[in-house]
């Protein structure tokens, strides 16, 4: 592994890192896109990479200050998270089965979906 592959690897996991800490979003948002850009990965390789990143409890320390601070419903996220567990085995199912070019373009429609409607929402 090179000095630059290592370089990059930090810049991704520190911007992905500190925006899942301020915004709630780092994995699929953030990393997948960093990983394409600067590492060269493929859409199937960089999602895969993101999902074994984030099956650490990466973000527990994140969570516990938004429960000290009284914002974390734990109750909701139990639930949530055990459907994410299901969704993502179901997801990534079908996404490996799918060309990398559909997948690409599936991604940047959620995303820029997503972001039109949190810019323009009431």
């Amino acid at each position: 592994m090179s000095l630059l592959v290592i370089l990059a690897l930090v810049v991704i996991g520190l911007i992905a890192g500190f925006l899942s800490g301020i915004l709630g979003v780092g994995g699929g948002v953030v990393m997948v896109p960093l990983m394409i850009l600067l590492l060269g990965f493929s859409q199937h390789q960089a999602q895969g990479t993101s999902l074994a990143v984030l099956a650490v409890p990466v973000t527990l320390a994140a969570a516990y200050n938004y429960y000290q601070d009284g914002s974390l419903n734990w109750r909701y996220a139990l639930v949530m998270a055990l459907m994410f567990v299901i969704g993502g085995y179901l997801g990534s199912k079908l996404a490996i089965s799918l060309d990398e070019k559909v997948l690409k373009r599936i991604f940047g429609i959620v995303l820029v979906v997503l972001g039109f409607r949190m810019i323009f929402a009431k």
